[in-house]
Protein backbone atom coordinates (compact mmCIF):
# COMPACT_ATOMS: atom_id res chain seq x y z
CA UNK A 1 0.00 0.00 0.00
CA UNK A 2 1.27 3.88 -0.79
CA UNK A 3 1.00 6.30 1.60
CA UNK A 4 1.50 8.69 -0.84
CA UNK A 5 -1.37 10.30 -2.25
CA UNK A 6 -0.43 10.54 -6.29
CA UNK A 7 -3.41 11.82 -8.56
CA UNK A 8 -3.35 10.84 -11.88
CA UNK A 9 -5.69 12.95 -14.15
CA UNK A 10 -5.78 12.37 -17.76
CA UNK A 11 -7.37 12.78 -20.85
CA UNK A 12 -7.87 14.92 -24.04
CA UNK A 13 -7.17 18.74 -24.85
CA UNK A 14 -9.77 21.13 -23.05
CA UNK A 15 -11.39 18.25 -21.68
CA UNK A 16 -11.30 20.32 -18.24
CA UNK A 17 -8.89 18.11 -16.85
CA UNK A 18 -5.93 20.99 -16.44
CA UNK A 19 -8.71 23.03 -14.02
CA UNK A 20 -9.50 19.86 -12.53
CA UNK A 21 -5.98 18.59 -11.46
CA UNK A 22 -5.46 22.22 -10.38
CA UNK A 23 -8.49 22.46 -7.94
CA UNK A 24 -7.34 18.60 -6.50
CA UNK A 25 -3.66 20.03 -5.90
CA UNK A 26 -5.10 22.95 -3.90
CA UNK A 27 -7.50 20.98 -1.67
CA UNK A 28 -5.14 18.63 -1.19
CA UNK A 29 -2.20 20.80 -0.42
CA UNK A 30 -0.38 18.71 -3.11
CA UNK A 31 2.12 19.84 -5.50
CA UNK A 32 0.77 19.91 -9.61
CA UNK A 33 2.13 19.68 -12.75
CA UNK A 34 0.36 20.07 -16.25
CA UNK A 35 2.78 17.87 -18.17
CA UNK A 36 1.36 18.99 -21.74
CA UNK A 37 3.35 22.71 -20.24
CA UNK A 38 6.77 20.66 -20.46
CA UNK A 39 6.12 19.47 -24.30
CA UNK A 40 4.64 23.02 -24.95
CA UNK A 41 7.78 24.33 -23.52
CA UNK A 42 10.10 21.78 -25.92
CA UNK A 43 8.11 22.80 -29.27
CA UNK A 44 8.16 26.76 -28.24
CA UNK A 45 12.09 25.98 -27.66
CA UNK A 46 12.41 24.47 -30.98
CA UNK A 47 10.51 27.13 -32.96
CA UNK A 48 12.39 30.12 -30.93
CA UNK A 49 15.78 28.16 -32.14
CA UNK A 50 14.74 28.46 -35.65
CA UNK A 51 14.24 24.47 -35.86
CA UNK A 52 11.84 22.53 -37.56
CA UNK A 53 8.89 20.25 -34.96
CA UNK A 54 10.01 17.67 -37.16
CA UNK A 55 13.34 17.61 -36.14
CA UNK A 56 13.87 14.95 -33.74
CA UNK A 57 17.16 15.87 -32.77
CA UNK A 58 16.68 19.23 -31.99
CA UNK A 59 13.03 18.51 -30.30
CA UNK A 60 15.56 16.25 -27.75
CA UNK A 61 17.97 18.47 -27.56
CA UNK A 62 15.39 21.01 -25.90
CA UNK A 63 13.73 18.54 -23.97
CA UNK A 64 17.24 17.30 -22.22
CA UNK A 65 17.86 20.87 -21.21
CA UNK A 66 14.22 21.64 -20.25
CA UNK A 67 13.71 23.01 -16.35
CA UNK A 68 11.26 24.37 -14.43
CA UNK A 69 12.07 28.04 -15.62
CA UNK A 70 11.31 27.45 -18.91
CA UNK A 71 7.20 26.80 -17.82
CA UNK A 72 6.48 30.25 -16.19
CA UNK A 73 5.15 32.29 -19.37
CA UNK A 74 1.63 30.26 -19.19
CA UNK A 75 -0.38 32.29 -21.68
CA UNK A 76 2.83 31.79 -24.35
CA UNK A 77 2.67 27.95 -23.77
CA UNK A 78 -1.31 28.22 -23.64
CA UNK A 79 -1.36 29.45 -27.24
CA UNK A 80 -2.94 27.29 -30.28
CA UNK A 81 0.17 27.49 -31.90
CA UNK A 82 1.79 26.22 -28.39
CA UNK A 83 -0.43 23.78 -28.42
CA UNK A 84 0.18 22.42 -31.95
CA UNK A 85 3.82 22.22 -31.22
CA UNK A 86 3.55 20.00 -28.32
CA UNK A 87 1.11 17.26 -30.44
CA UNK A 88 3.83 17.01 -32.85
CA UNK A 89 7.15 17.02 -30.98
CA UNK A 90 5.35 14.80 -27.90
CA UNK A 91 5.58 12.21 -30.89
CA UNK A 92 9.42 11.90 -31.13
CA UNK A 93 10.74 9.38 -28.86
CA UNK A 94 13.97 10.90 -27.56
CA UNK A 95 11.31 13.66 -26.37
CA UNK A 96 9.46 11.53 -24.37
CA UNK A 97 12.09 9.43 -22.65
CA UNK A 98 13.79 12.90 -22.21
CA UNK A 99 10.82 13.67 -19.97
CA UNK A 100 9.73 10.75 -18.64
CA UNK A 101 12.31 11.16 -15.35
CA UNK A 102 11.23 15.04 -15.20
CA UNK A 103 7.70 13.22 -14.06
CA UNK A 104 8.68 10.35 -12.25
CA UNK A 105 10.74 12.31 -10.30
CA UNK A 106 7.60 14.90 -9.88
CA UNK A 107 4.92 11.87 -9.55
CA UNK A 108 7.52 10.20 -6.62
CA UNK A 109 7.40 13.53 -4.00
CA UNK A 110 7.12 12.47 -0.13
CA UNK A 111 2.92 12.95 0.09
CA UNK A 112 2.43 12.53 -2.76
CA UNK A 113 1.27 14.66 -6.19
CA UNK A 114 -1.25 15.79 -8.53
CA UNK A 115 -0.10 15.22 -12.66
CA UNK A 116 -2.55 15.80 -15.47
CA UNK A 117 -1.38 14.92 -19.21
CA UNK A 118 -2.10 11.96 -21.50
CA UNK A 119 -0.02 9.15 -19.90
CA UNK A 120 -0.48 9.77 -16.19
CA UNK A 121 -2.08 6.92 -14.98
CA UNK A 122 -0.97 4.49 -17.97
CA UNK A 123 3.15 5.16 -17.86
CA UNK A 124 4.27 7.69 -15.52
CA UNK A 125 2.59 6.69 -12.43
CA UNK A 126 0.79 3.50 -13.07
CA UNK A 127 0.93 3.12 -9.38
CA UNK A 128 -0.97 5.69 -8.65
CA UNK A 129 -4.01 4.94 -6.24
CA UNK A 130 -5.99 7.78 -7.73
CA UNK A 131 -6.97 8.02 -11.64
CA UNK A 132 -9.73 10.16 -13.52
CA UNK A 133 -9.90 10.08 -17.10
CA UNK A 134 -11.69 13.34 -18.00
CA UNK A 135 -12.95 13.60 -21.19
CA UNK A 136 -16.10 15.42 -23.47
CA UNK A 137 -16.83 15.71 -27.06
CA UNK A 138 -15.10 17.21 -29.29
CA UNK A 139 -18.06 19.72 -30.46
CA UNK A 140 -17.89 20.88 -26.15
CA UNK A 141 -14.16 20.60 -26.27
CA UNK A 142 -13.58 23.21 -29.35
CA UNK A 143 -15.45 25.58 -27.53
CA UNK A 144 -13.85 25.58 -25.04
CA UNK A 145 -10.92 26.30 -26.10
CA UNK A 146 -12.18 28.44 -28.47
CA UNK A 147 -13.52 30.58 -25.88
CA UNK A 148 -10.43 30.66 -23.88
CA UNK A 149 -8.29 31.80 -27.39
CA UNK A 150 -11.03 34.90 -28.25
CA UNK A 151 -11.23 35.49 -24.74
CA UNK A 152 -8.11 36.86 -24.50
CA UNK A 153 -7.57 38.34 -27.92
CA UNK A 154 -6.35 35.36 -30.32
CA UNK A 155 -8.16 34.82 -33.89
CA UNK A 156 -9.59 31.62 -34.92
CA UNK A 157 -12.31 30.20 -36.53
CA UNK A 158 -14.62 27.85 -34.43
CA UNK A 159 -14.64 25.23 -37.25
CA UNK A 160 -10.69 25.90 -37.22
CA UNK A 161 -10.80 24.68 -33.77
CA UNK A 162 -13.15 21.86 -33.96
CA UNK A 163 -10.60 20.89 -36.66
CA UNK A 164 -7.61 20.88 -34.86
CA UNK A 165 -8.93 19.04 -31.62
CA UNK A 166 -10.15 16.09 -33.85
CA UNK A 167 -6.47 16.19 -35.46
CA UNK A 168 -4.89 16.76 -31.92
CA UNK A 169 -7.19 13.30 -30.87
CA UNK A 170 -6.09 11.22 -33.73
CA UNK A 171 -2.36 12.11 -33.38
CA UNK A 172 -2.37 11.06 -29.56
CA UNK A 173 -4.35 7.88 -30.14
CA UNK A 174 -1.79 6.81 -32.66
CA UNK A 175 1.38 7.65 -30.75
CA UNK A 176 3.84 5.23 -30.31
CA UNK A 177 4.36 3.26 -27.20
CA UNK A 178 2.58 5.51 -25.16
CA UNK A 179 -0.91 6.51 -26.60
CA UNK A 180 -3.69 8.45 -25.43
CA UNK A 181 -5.74 5.99 -23.43
CA UNK A 182 -7.91 5.54 -20.56
CA UNK A 183 -5.96 3.67 -18.05
CA UNK A 184 -7.93 -0.04 -16.82
CA UNK A 185 -8.30 1.52 -13.58
CA UNK A 186 -8.75 4.97 -14.07
CA UNK A 187 -12.35 6.25 -13.49
CA UNK A 188 -14.08 8.26 -16.61
CA UNK A 189 -15.46 11.45 -15.64
CA UNK A 190 -17.44 12.71 -18.97
CA UNK A 191 -17.57 16.46 -18.32
CA UNK A 192 -19.50 17.06 -21.66
CA UNK A 193 -22.67 18.22 -19.59
CA UNK A 194 -21.07 19.66 -16.77
CA UNK A 195 -19.79 23.67 -15.28
CA UNK A 196 -16.49 23.24 -13.97
CA UNK A 197 -17.95 22.82 -9.96
CA UNK A 198 -20.19 19.87 -11.26
CA UNK A 199 -16.75 18.46 -12.72
CA UNK A 200 -14.75 19.43 -9.90
CA UNK A 201 -17.01 17.69 -7.09
CA UNK A 202 -17.27 14.32 -9.27
CA UNK A 203 -13.39 14.59 -9.42
CA UNK A 204 -13.51 15.23 -5.52
CA UNK A 205 -15.73 12.05 -4.94
CA UNK A 206 -13.63 10.01 -7.23
CA UNK A 207 -10.21 10.74 -5.48
CA UNK A 208 -12.04 10.54 -1.84
CA UNK A 209 -13.53 6.88 -2.83
CA UNK A 210 -9.92 5.84 -3.99
CA UNK A 211 -8.49 7.37 -1.07
CA UNK A 212 -10.55 5.00 1.06
CA UNK A 213 -9.78 1.68 -1.02
CA UNK A 214 -6.35 2.43 -0.36
CA UNK A 215 -6.62 3.85 3.48
CA UNK A 216 -5.27 7.29 2.44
Amino acid sequence: MSAALIIAVDGPAASGKGTIAARLAKLYSLPHLDTGLLYRAVGIGVLDAGGSLDDAEAAEGVARSLDASHLVDTERLTSRGAGEAASRVAGHPGVRAALLAFQKTFAGQPGGAVLDGRDIGTVIAPEAPAKLYVTATPEVRAMRRWKQLTGRGETIAFEDMLADIVKRDERDAGRGAAPMVQAADAVLLDTTDMDIEAAFDAARRIVEAARVRHGL
